[in-house]
């Protein structure tokens, strides 16, 4: 009923012209601004923590450019070689196939995903407003956690929060690619780096912060377990946004003389950077403060108020870290977004100001039932899953690596090895170094599919 509302007659527009980025700038900002988000922010500083520090950023460093960065080269293949929407670049690849079918999954990640993230997202909105108005001072230890469960347990407050932030991802995507997607990138991403280095320059002059350091960068291997490695494995994957098709629908909007094992390296780069910067905000805060580095989910928004609280001009502190948050935050809902909103333009026939609308609509109902399964309907439960948590396993324990996985195998083991290297030296007119074609093909064809399904497999125990 909702799709009859904002759908209409597939017209022209279908066949029209793919639109591109305008400039490289704007396309690498806006990958990275896909990649980045809270599992660079969040999820990377919990999971480093509670796994040794020094040791699984080692590993985690080595899974990304071994793993990530080759499963990113064959996502982005696919969009840029298609260009299509995450279901018609299959078929445009492989026409009369089951391969679109890997599409879907991406489509089905996307929503599912964007009804927690935008949970997420709308608490670090409240947590920047409560910084910034001094609503975070002076609370006891148990005092922020008890704020933490009070709020998220809320019936009204969060969703509140949450239709704010879809609203703004809504009204930046309607713009198009190149005054939305393009220029929103352009200045945020910048904006999320500035303020990152001054959180760093600022954590590392705390006392005792080079505890923080070598927490991160002393690796001590002892206290990295076989968990540890699947931990760090995982994190590679999913901070790089992979297996959704975001990043295969973001190429499908580059431009035909983009080297795409560059524009890949620059990604990655910049992604592990966030991450790492991240951990040099937090850690030395943690330890000058005297908190555990092993709190795990709850650091952000349990723990890291109550360092913030401690330190000279803490309200300042604690409201451009969450503001770094809400950047990322953004920057990511708005490429699972367009993911969505691409597949109904193309394959519906539906303006992209409808198609914007009826995915934020979607997203907002499964949000706001995310987010009362916290509160009134946490009794609600199915294999003992609330439904935020079904939302979160379906997607990160099943969409993501199998998209990812079956990805990786289209572009190795169905498209081969000649399209591969076609596709990549935009047929001989970009340069690529044949021994590094070899690497990364013989790593996309044997090494990359197994360990996502290592991933895939250990998600499901």
């Amino acid at each position: 009923m909702l799709f009859r509302i904002f759908a209409k007659k597939k017209n022209c527009m279908i066949n029209k012209k793919r639109v591109t980025f305008s400039s490289k700038l704007g396309m690498i900002l806006a990958a990275v601004g896909s990649a980045v988000g809270l599992g660079n922010i969040w999820r990377f500083p919990y999971e480093a923590g509670a796994n040794g520090g020094g040791a699984f950023i080692i590993v985690y460093i080595l899974c990304v450019f071994l793993i990530g960065m080759v499963a990113m080269i064959a996502e982005f293949l696919i969009g840029k070689m298609g260009r299509k929407n995450v279901v018609d670049s299959f078929n445009q690849l492989k026409p009369n196939s089951a391969w679109h079918y890997v599409g879907y999954i991406g489509l089905l990640a996307g929503v599912l995903i964007m009804g927690n993230y935008v949970v997420v997202s709308g608490w670090t909105l409240k947590y920047f407003l409560a910084s910034s108005t001094f609503g975070l001072q002076d609370l006891t230890v148990s005092g922020y956690e008890e704020f933490f469960i009070k709020y998220t347990a809320s019936s009204f407050e969060p969703i509140i929060y949450l239709v704010i932030f879809m609203f703004i991802s809504h009204l930046l995507l309607s713009r198009g690619v190149k005054t939305g997607i393009e220029k929103a990138s352009k200045i945020m991403m910048p904006i999320l780096f500035i303020l990152l280095l001054v959180l760093v320059i600022n954590s590392l002059l705390l006392p005792n912060a080079i505890k923080g350091l070598e927490f991160l960068f002393k690796p001590d291997f002892s206290s990295l377990s076989y968990q540890g490695v699947l931990a760090a494995l995982a994190q590679a994957f999913f901070s790089l946004s992979l297996g959704m098709g975001a990043m295969l629908t973001y190429s499908s909007y580059f431009r035909e003389d983009v080297n795409i094992m560059r524009t890949t390296a620059q990604v990655v780069v910049l992604d592990t950077m966030v991450a790492l910067l991240s951990g040099m905000v937090i850690f030395p805060a943690v330890f000058a403060y005297g908190a555990s580095p092993e709190a795990g989910p709850g650091l952000v928004f349990k723990v890291l108020p109550n360092v913030f609280n401690q330190m000279p001009l803490g309200v300042l502190w604690s409201s451009i870290f969450y503001l770094v948050l809400i950047i990322a935050c953004l920057t990511s809902l708005m490429s699972l977004h367009e993911v969505v909103i691409a597949y109904f333009m193309d394959k519906r026939g539906l303006s992209r100001r409808k198609a914007s609308l009826l995915i934020t609509i979607v997203v907002i109902v499964l949000g706001i039932l995310s987010s009362l399964s916290m509160g009134k309907l946490n009794d609600l439960r199915l294999f003992g899953k609330t439904f935020f948590d079904i939302l979160d396993f379906i997607s990160a324990s099943i969409c993501l690596p199998l998209g990812g996985m079956l990805m990786s195998i289209f572009v190795a083991w169905i498209l081969g090895k000649d399209k591969f290297v076609s596709g990549l030296t935009n047929d001989g007119k970009i340069v690529v170094n044949k021994t590094l074609l070899n690497v990364v093909f013989f790593l996309l064809k044997y090494i990359v599919p197994m360990a996502i399904l290592i991933i895939f497999i250990t998600s499901l125990l």
